[in-house]
């Protein structure tokens, strides 16, 4: 198993937000987490890149644990985060935003391969790759973020929330790509509040509440539970 999350505990000050959460993703997987606004999900993420210190629990990456580790050695190690709000640097270039995503020793090396793989991906960036990030549409800026996530090389890509605020048709390009990064070999952890599309690409999906996992299968198995739709899809 790639990535093991075992009775993870996560407090922010004194108020808990994780209650022993566990799941896991394997090898070229693509998992999604879904859960409403609070319910702990971001946590879970930031818990994993080692952004937030994690009170008990274990998590581990092919076999080393990360809940020891600083949040640099955790891009080293193969995961890449790319979180909520894209957190792009607007007075840089898209090539320069992008260039940002290869700093660790193994990505470097392959900058140039991985950066043309990122243009194959989304044609616009190359377009585009001299415009200030902060200049481009919110879509676009979405591109980047991911496009800078895939440049650290990652066995395991981390996204939170990519569609967030995308207008429908930017959403359906996006999901078709992140699926494509999927079967070109990379393992992905989603958490999206666009239940359907998740569903529909995920080969399994958790739903947490509250912190706690309440629910787990393959993502057509929750597309069509009765329970997630009446939650999640507004009962259709």
């Amino acid at each position: 198993m790639l990535l093991q999350v075992r009775d993870l505990v996560v407090f922010y000050d004194d108020v808990q937000a994780l209650w022993g959460l566990s799941f896991e993703v394997a090898q070229g997987e693509l998992v999604a987490i879904l859960g409403s606004n609070g319910a702990g999900k971001t946590t879970t993420l930031r818990a994993i890149s080692s952004v937030v210190k994690v009170r008990g629990g274990s998590l581990t990456f092919d076999g080393q644990r990360l809940d020891k580790l600083p949040s640099h050695k955790v891009v080293e190690a193969g995961i890449a985060h790319v979180p909520e709000g894209r957190k792009l640097f607007p007075m840089m270039t898209v090539r320069e935003n992008l260039e940002m995503g290869s700093l660790v020793p193994h990505a470097k090396a392959k900058r140039a391969e991985t950066m043309e793989w990122v243009f194959t991906l989304f044609p616009r960036l190359k377009e585009r790759e001299n415009q200030l990030a902060g200049t481009m549409s919110g879509g676009e800026q979405q591109m980047v973020a991911i496009g800078r996530g895939l440049m650290a090389c990652p066995r395991l890509l981390i996204l939170d929330e990519p569609s967030l605020g995308l207008a429908p048709i930017i959403v359906q390009d996006l999901f078709k790509v992140i699926k494509q990064v999927n079967e070109g070999g990379v393992t992905i952890l989603i958490v999206e509040q666009n239940v359907q599309q998740a569903l529909k690409i995920a080969h399994r999906a958790y739903v947490i509440e509250n912190g706690r996992l309440v629910l787990s299968g393959t993502g057509h198995d929750l597309l069509h539970n009765d329970q997630v739709r009446e939650a999640y899809l507004g009962g259709h």
